[in-house]
């Protein structure tokens, strides 16, 4: 086999201008499948390199499975280096246009995103969380080999318990579990309190995911109008009373995707209410730090015999950095912790550790306050420019990521975001978030992502041709 020698340039490593050499002549079929390499030293010579340095690119290539080795014997081209191709790919996931739609809002991609559910990037505090990373990395306390704790990192959970604390909501560090995500939270949840079968009650509209997670537990799904003022307090009661459903799944503050906070006096009602038809209240408070004056949450009110506490960091540090909690009555959060240890569930540490540096050194606390002044900022010209398309916003705007708009008359919201998405703008339509076509003429902005002219333009064109 003949090694040429590589005109190394500068401003790339050359463990990496080794390896792209090397993947090329495979690639080109200039080295035959099965063939050996030349021994390290020769290469070495050839190349002109460290044994270092030629090592580190034959072990990469090594787990590209492009080379193979064996002991005493040397390196050698893979018999079967063939990759699939790129055009034979099929997308398996459904293709209905709600499904469709639906997948952009969790992920990145495109550049209008008004319908989103997370931050933008250029929100987000990213060098502070690239400290915390640096200083976690560094610190010994941090262990390589083995699992986490299956109740979660005990320093994090006593943050939490003090960042609850000032919540209005005193728990023992015992009662606080944290999860990989919040989503993985209430699976767990669901699997520990609910049997298929069971009824569950939900808000309408209300998160996509929920509907999808619930059906994953064969419950059955009831659901209630999320109302400015809260419910019709007497449908819920006919609606307690007659189905009996043993769990209440809910956003008590800055709901998704309405952006409704229940008053006091609301979740007083609502409390009442559930305690005397015996139905629990699961409580997602994922976007409650970003309120500017939040509520007292239904946990801090009722207590957790009443309420199971639910929450996380994905929304305002970062989605790929996710760490979440739940609080919970004493023997729920011991049956959660086991469920985690059976189940293989526990919390990665190293995100724990993170999270934890962020809260304790302050760096989550000035950054949120950042956030909800940003938030509220935008949120009040996206409130201004939505009336002006002829849009309503029945909830009104009180700070946090969504509003909530009912399109102009006419306008039905899937066929918009179908277009819109043929002009690389994501649209969260009414649609997605529940199934009562009362929905199709709603649809859920982003404030973050909708506080720019390109957006807002777009929208008014698209508004015209609908």
């Amino acid at each position: 086999m003949l090694v040429t020698p590589i005109a190394f340039v500068d401003g790339t490593p050359k463990v990496q201008q080794i390896v792209d050499a090397f993947n090329q002549s495979i690639e080109q079929g200039e080295w035959a499948p099965g063939s050996k390499l030349p021994s390290v030293r020769e290469l070495t010579e050839t190349l002109g390199v460290s044994k270092f340095t030629l090592n580190e690119a034959l072990d990469r290539l090594r787990g590209r499975n492009l080379l193979t080795s064996s002991q005493g014997r040397g390196f050698f081209v893979a018999m079967d280096t063939a990759r699939p191709a790129s055009a034979a790919w099929v997308d398996l996931l459904p293709q209905d246009l709600l499904s469709v739609l639906r997948r952009p809002l969790v992920s990145a991609g495109s550049d209008l995103r008004p319908g989103g559910g997370h931050l933008p990037e250029s929100w987000l505090d990213s060098e502070a969380i690239r400290q915390a990373m640096r200083s976690v990395v560094r610190a010994p306390s941090l262990r390589i080999a083995g699992l986490g704790t299956p109740a979660g990192l005990l320093p994090l959970r006593q943050a939490l318990q003090h960042k609850l604390h000032g919540e209005g909501l005193s728990v023992p560090v015992e009662q606080i579990i944290t999860t990989p995500n919040t989503v993985q939270g209430l699976d767990m949840l669901m699997r520990l309190l609910a049997r298929p079968g069971d009824t569950v009650l939900l808000d309408a509209p209300c998160y996509f995911n929920f509907h999808a997670n619930l059906a994953l537990h064969g419950v059955k799904v009831l659901t209630i109008q999320r109302r400015p003022d809260g419910f019709d307090f007497a449908a819920l009661e006919q609606l307690l009373a007659e189905h009996r459903p043993s769990l209440y799944l809910t956003t008590s503050v800055l709901h998704n995707p309405t952006g409704h906070s229940f008053s006091p006096g609301q979740a007083f009602r609502l409390l009442q209410l559930t305690q005397r038809y015996h139905c629990h209240i699961i409580e997602d408070d994922l976007y409650g730090d970003l309120h500017p004056n939040p509520p007292p949450r239904l946990a801090a009110l009722a207590g957790l015999d009443q309420v199971t506490y639910l929450s996380g960091f994905s929304k305002i540090l970062s989605a790929n950095t996710r760490v979440s909690y739940v609080v919970a009555a004493p023997q729920l959060a011991a049956n959660l912790t086991h469920m985690k240890l059976m189940s293989g569930g526990v919390t990665s540490e190293l995100f724990e550790q993170i999270v934890y540096r962020m809260l304790s050194e302050g760096s989550y606390a000035k950054h949120r306050k950042r956030m909800v002044q940003r938030l509220t900022e935008a949120g009040g010209r996206v409130e201004q420019w939505l009336k002006r398309c002829g849009c309503e916003l029945p909830m009104g705007y009180e700070g946090g990521m969504f509003i909530w708009a009912r399109l102009p008359a006419g306008v039905d919201g899937e066929r918009l975001a179908q277009v819109a998405l043929k002009q690389g703008m994501v649209l969260a339509p009414g649609a997605l978030f529940g199934y009562d076509p009362a929905h199709r003429d709603s649809m859920r902005f982003n404030v973050a992502h909708s506080d720019e002219a390109q957006v807002r333009q777009l929208f008014e064109a698209l508004l015209l041709k609908a």
